[in-house]
């Protein structure tokens, strides 16, 4: 087997292919003609929000930017060729999430940990830069050591939630041996994650307000990827006669709605765990998406 093509490489072998010249596309990112051509020869890196808005410029699935010519599914690991997206590997938190069922603790650097409290706590445009600052036992130029505003810790939080949901996503649909397995892994995924990612999760439904329009479009690309997947998979059930929901498009998006509204309400250390949480929303899912009484799920197939 040859080597797997760079992320770049994949990008302007994808875009030619599709017949869309480098300027074009260029435009529609809102970059220029040059910066796009380094990520195309591997010099510079590309977030995972912008892989998805070259998705969508291009009319195709998030997958296939990184295997142009679809002759794979995506894997846990479709996310390692972002350069500068994703940290190193830390236990539990934005590495290998094969198992994407296991949480460790979020590590963040100390601007963005104080970032993320203050923004949760009195809201984006109730924070400033020195409430950040001293939330997090630093000094105002010490703050603008790994951040130039307040605007780019709030993007750097919305790139690395969207990141490890669209990993963790991408791990728990690849295990499932058919449709219906999928729906369900896709449901228990979203509420694992809305539960022990409560903070980031809930930034990224309270906060997209405050992004500028060109960062609201590559994030929000990413958010309909995440639900083009759960649309697909409760689709195939319905045709394969597994649920029997009337309108699967419109209770799909009940469903992803159901597990992005956990971060609302949900306490840690209250009396229901993250994991029994999954568990009873797998359920209501089901129920919802109008799952025949007979249909059995076998676990061991997950």
């Amino acid at each position: 087997m040859g080597e797997e093509p760079s992320i770049g490489a994949s990008i302007r072998r994808l875009r030619t292919a599709r017949g869309v010249s480098l300027r074009a596309l260029a435009a529609g990112l809102g970059v220029s003609p040059a910066t796009l051509s380094a990520v195309e020869n591997g010099h510079t890196g590309v977030s995972a929000v912008r892989v998805a808005a070259i998705a969508d410029l291009l009319g195709v699935p998030v997958a296939r930017v990184f295997d142009p010519d679809g002759r794979s599914g995506p894997g846990p690991g479709v996310l390692a060729g972002l350069g500068g997206a994703v940290p190193p590997d830390r236990p539990g938190d934005h590495g290998d999430h094969g198992d994407w069922r296991r949480y460790g603790p979020l590590e963040l650097d100390p601007a963005l940990a104080a970032a993320l409290a203050t923004f949760v706590e009195v809201g984006y445009h109730g924070s400033t830069i020195r409430t950040i600052a001293a939330h997090a036992g630093l000094s105002v130029s010490g703050l603008y050591h790994y951040y130039e505003s307040k605007y780019d810790m709030l993007v750097a939080l919305l790139d690395r939630t969207m990141v490890e949901l669209d990993a963790r996503m991408r791990a728990a649909r690849a295990q499932g041996a058919g449709p219906l397995e999928r729906v369900a892994a896709l449901v228990e995924c979203l509420a694992l994650f809305h539960s022990h990612r409560r903070a980031t999760s809930f930034l990224g439904a309270s906060e997209m307000r405050s992004l500028r329009p060109e960062d609201y479009v590559r994030v929000a690309a990413v958010r309909r990827a995440q639900q083009q997947a759960v649309d697909e998979e409760v689709a195939a059930a319905v045709a394969a006669g597994l649920l029997a929901v009337a309108d699967p498009g419109t209770a799909a998006r009940a469903v992803v709605t159901l597990c992005t509204a956990i971060p609302q309400w949900y306490r840690p250390g209250g009396p229901t765990a993250p994991e029994e949480l999954a568990e009873q929303y797998v359920g209501f899912a089901l129920a919802l998406l109008g799952r025949p009484p007979s249909t059995g799920l076998d676990p061991s197939r997950m």
